[in-house]
């Protein structure tokens, strides 16, 4: 006879068991079989043949996976603090007693829950260098050499980084929504009476309580940043030339373009551990600041 402790532990992993192993044949195996690869060379066809280090020493020799590095960081630096910043002034904006903020709440977080295939061919469509309503809004200012936005390279990133920040905010703006409720009013209303005006009561008491709300967006926006390919894709597919080229695009190349699996195994490695290292950096100095 099974005790009643282990009877109800049974029962919680009957309900886990289904996702667990949905979880290791569908990620834990392939990641696990990536890191085994990387240090092996396979084009699909031939036998798997050990290489040891070789597959990281040509990457260092890869012009375009620095190309696609430098690109990947740049994108992210860009989106982050831009997406963030904007999601709290509209959920500051929206959390205050303005006539219609459902109406503008829904607006600013449909982009996030629409198609991401039609929001990027609305996207392309609006930039469009030809008949695009934001040049034909430019050559009616008397702007002279209008961009070429995705087909640019001066523009390309901007036209991602833009597309991209439009597409996420509204969801940010939520959760920042979610976290200005959740502060108690007393807090505003002492401060009020200590005579604190708007700018006081930001800094001394919507920042410090909403960090924990950044700190959660920061990982999240740094995560995604980092793992960019669908939009990547739908707009420039890495372009022009290698404008627009990130690690994600760049390993999907190498491994079913190119057939290079290992070699694209490697640099997912590097990937993992470059977004290890800024989330774990991230990690500890929240800790340090919550320390302090």
């Amino acid at each position: 006879m099974l005790s009643r402790k282990r009877k109800k532990s049974l029962v919680a992993y009957s309900f886990i068991a289904p996702n667990f192993i949905g979880f290791s044949i569908f990620t834990l195996g392939p990641v696990i079989y990536a890191f085994i690869l990387a240090f092996h060379s396979w084009n699909g066809n031939n036998p798997i043949e050990f290489v040891g280090l070789e597959n990281f020493v040509i990457m260092g020799s890869d012009s375009r996976f620095w190309a696609a590095l430098k690109n990947t960081i740049v994108y992210t630096v860009s989106v982050v603090p831009v997406t963030m910043m904007l999601a709290l002034g509209l959920a500051l904006l929206l959390n205050a007693k303005v006539m219609g903020k459902e109406i503008f709440r829904t607006i600013v977080f449909f982009p996030y829950v629409a198609s991401l295939v039609a929001c990027a061919a609305v996207w392309n469509i609006i930039f469009s260098p030809g008949a695009g309503l934001v040049n034909i809004i430019l050559n009616s200012l008397g702007v002279e050499n209008l961009p070429r936005w995705a087909a640019d390279k001066q523009w390309a990133m901007f036209t991602v980084v833009a597309f991209s920040i439009w597409k996420d905010v509204g969801y940010y703006m939520i959760i920042y929504l979610a976290g200005l409720q959740g502060i108690s009013g007393e807090l505003y209303e002492a401060a009020s009476l200590d005579g604190a005006g708007g700018i006081q009561k930001f800094r001394y008491i919507t920042w410090p309580q909403l960090r924990p709300t950044t700190f959660f967006i920061v990982i999240m926006l740094t995560i995604n940043g980092f793992k960019i390919y669908d939009r990547v894709m739908l707009i420039t597919e890495g372009g022009p030339g290698t404008e627009t080229l990130v690690l994600v695009y760049h390993i999907y190349d190498k491994a079913f373009k190119s057939s290079q699996f290992g070699y694209a195994s490697a640099m997912a490695i590097v990937l993992f551990a470059l977004v290890l290292i800024v989330t774990l950096v991230q990690f500890k100095g929240e800790k340090k600041y919550a320390n302090s």
